[in-house]
């Protein structure tokens, strides 16, 4: 096969341009410490409600200024009774569904995580202004999904 020299000098652009594309984000992606979204953490979607923190879903204080959200993602709703967290703090979402996938996203943050049966998808955020926040589920999940959605209170 020959190659006329206009189309090997544009092949070989085009190479040399796909090698220092892909070198630049790979460089930076490990020197910035990026890993995938919610982690590697597994669960049993049918021994959840027997597992911690999903035992007792809800928001728990681990330290002066960081509290924990556990929320488990079911048909059409979330088991996340009473969620009250306060301004200024770190909270760390730990969220995992029992039957299909489902979705986690807080409006007007940047809290978008996909929920799925078997994985434990974790995010931290801190709410700088007070208020309520409503978290919908934006993955269709059956016939009810249009309801599935509850409220975080920040005080």
């Amino acid at each position: 096969m020959h190659f006329h020299k206009y189309e090997k000098i544009w092949l070989s652009f085009g190479i040399v341009s796909l090698i220092v594309f892909l070198s630049v984000v790979g460089v930076s992606a490990f020197s910035q410490n990026h890993t995938p979204s919610g982690g590697m953490d597994t669960i049993d979607p049918e021994k959840v409600n027997e597992t911690a923190p999903f035992d007792n879903p809800g928001v728990t204080q681990l330290d002066e200024d960081t509290y924990q959200v556990a929320i488990v993602a079911l048909a059409f709703g979330y088991n996340a009774p009473d969620l009250r967290v306060p301004a200024g703090k770190e909270i760390i979402f730990k969220v995992t569904s029992t039957d299909v996938v489902h979705s986690f996203t807080i409006d007007n943050t940047k809290v978008n995580m996909m929920v799925v049966p078997g994985r434990i998808t974790t995010k931290s955020y801190t709410f700088e202004e007070p208020g309520k926040y409503l978290i919908l589920c934006n993955e269709y999940c059956g016939t009810g999904h249009h309801m599935m959605s509850t409220e975080i209170e920040v005080y």
